[in-house]
């Protein structure tokens, strides 16, 4: 028997903005590598969600699988983790429910996977302007991915940022000449092996509000167990939706310096539980 397993699983984390993740399941269909699964990791969204997923499941071909879980408070890390446990394959993918990949986005992170890495992807940040001119066509099409006049103006007024980060260089061996290198993960486009995230037993669930659970720990942990970080700028290109500043958490902030202290890379409430 053929095995139909998905190469990639991409888990998507959503919150509500039914009208954005819409956009969001318009760019995976204009996707150059098709061999992937969607896992939409909702953390308590209204039933608006609900039905956008419903209708991309009867419009689009690649597989889409809906875990929720009632809403109590930001609880990402623990709706992450289950949507690991959903995920059919050994290769992840994470991206925020408001952000846009773009065409070669999942091609990017599948060419450029390695063993005992983690793959560290950059987003640019749309204006307002921008991100209320978008509709299904614009994305469909791809038109959202081409920086223009007005996104260069919106640049210059600081209302865009990162456009930088919107060009793709396919090229790998320009890419590594490039004196500008991701350093960090951010929680809306990383990409690991399955096995490396569950050796850290996958999202501390102790974290309750945004900022570090969803990231910093991760890759503090992953690198207390030699996973190294590999940047992917100019590469997984991804456009990030505006919306307003979201303030990190002050009890994340030390929920992080407590890990820091204990050395631990495996978090005792995670995938696993005591």
């Amino acid at each position: 028997m053929p095995d139909n397993s998905p190469q990639l699983s991409l888990i998507i984390a959503a919150y509500n903005r039914p009208e954005v993740l819409g956009l969001v399941f318009a760019a995976l269909g204009r996707q150059t590598f098709k061999e992937f699964e969607t896992v939409i990791a909702d953390d308590g969204s209204g039933p608006e969600v609900k039905e956008v997923v419903e209708n991309a499941r009867q419009t689009y071909a690649y597989p889409i699988n809906h875990v929720w879980h009632e809403d109590a408070g930001w609880r990402k890390n623990k709706i992450l983790n289950d949507g690991i446990r959903a995920s059919g394959s050994e290769y992840l993918v994470f991206i925020d429910g408001d952000c846009l990949p773009s065409r070669n986005f999942l091609l990017d992170h599948w060419v450029e996977r390695e063993k005992q890495r983690v793959l560290l992807g950059r987003r640019v940040e749309m204006s307002e302007r921008w991100a209320q001119s978008l509709t299904m066509e614009k994305v469909a099409s791809g038109k959202f991915e081409r920086i223009g006049l007005p996104e260069i103006m919106d640049g210059v007024r600081g209302k865009a940022l990162r456009l930088e980060d919107g060009i793709r260089i396919a090229n790998r061996s320009i890419r590594k000449l490039l004196p500008r290198k991701a350093l960090g993960i951010l929680g809306s486009n990383f990409s690991i092996h399955k096995e490396d995230i569950l050796s850290i037993n996958g999202f501390d669930e102790t974290y309750d509000g945004p900022g570090h659970g969803e990231d910093s720990d991760i890759q503090y942990r992953l690198g207390l167990i030699g996973v190294t970080g590999k940047s992917l700028r100019n590469a997984a290109i991804q456009f990030h939706v505006y919306h307003t500043f979201t303030r990190t958490s002050e009890k994340s902030a030390r929920r992080f310096e407590e890990v820091k202290k204990s050395r631990e890379p495996r978090c005792k409430i995670g995938l696993e539980k005591p």
